[in-house]
């Protein structure tokens, strides 16, 4: 990588998951926000290979169904629990993906520890203006720092947007919410005029669309997930 390149890690699944995948099947993830795990076997490596290059770690929290949500009240105190207990950073992002976690108890506690609220444009999270109601436009963490995603269409599972989009080679545009573009402009707009940076992320499932095919490439492939 050059002067001046940077990345955004994702914080392992190992960490971050309240359950996980195991062939057909969900288990319970014992590991679920433990701070040992994240400090040694991601955060230090993470920042001894890539010291100058590391400009963010987004924590995905996966979505939670309604019977397998957390009380609110207990989930804000988990994060202060684990939050408390790893390396204080700058680059700290969260993404969650259950609309419910929206709440005050949640978001007071990324406040403290200065942890950006993740906007993202997906499946079952609720239109990005609203998202940024729920935040009080307070979305930056304590580098100054903003992430944005744009996943997939709102109520369209990935699985769907995926198959609508094949064999990606021609626009979508049926799939395209104008919404998302207008609110992706004003949120953007607003975090320049505060002079926060803002890191972009763009999935081609998002739009339903994707760059044509080449002059003389007949090749078809969709491009991997953001």
């Amino acid at each position: 990588m050059k002067d001046g390149d940077f990345v955004l890690l994702k914080a392992p699944q190992i960490v971050i998951a309240r359950k996980l995948r195991r062939g057909s099947a969900f288990v319970e993830n014992e590991n679920y926000l433990n701070a040992d795990i994240f400090t040694k076997q991601f955060y230090k490596p993470a920042i001894e290979i890539l010291p100058s290059c590391l400009n963010g770690i987004i924590f995905e929290q996966e979505y939670h169904i309604k019977d397998d949500r957390i009380p609110i009240s207990k989930f804000a105190q988990d994060l202060d629990g684990f939050f408390s207990k790893i390396p204080q950073d700058t680059r700290y992002h969260f993404e969650l993906r259950t609309e419910v976690y929206l709440a005050d108890p949640v978001l007071d506690v990324l406040k403290k520890y200065r942890v950006g609220v993740v906007f993202s444009h997906w499946t079952w999270m609720p239109p990005l203006r609203k998202q940024l109601a729920k935040v009080k436009s307070e979305f930056s963490n304590s580098g100054n720092q903003f992430v944005f995603r744009l996943i997939t269409p709102l109520r369209m599972s990935y699985k769907e947007s995926y198959a609508k989009a094949l064999p990606f080679n021609k626009m979508g545009s049926a799939m395209l919410d104008p919404k998302m573009i207008e609110d992706t402009g004003k949120i953007v707009n607003e975090a320049i005029k505060d002079k926060i940076q803002v890191n972009l992320i763009i999935n081609n499932r998002a739009g339903g669309n994707a760059p044509p095919d080449r002059p003389g490439d007949r090749r078809q492939t969709p491009l991997r997930k953001a």
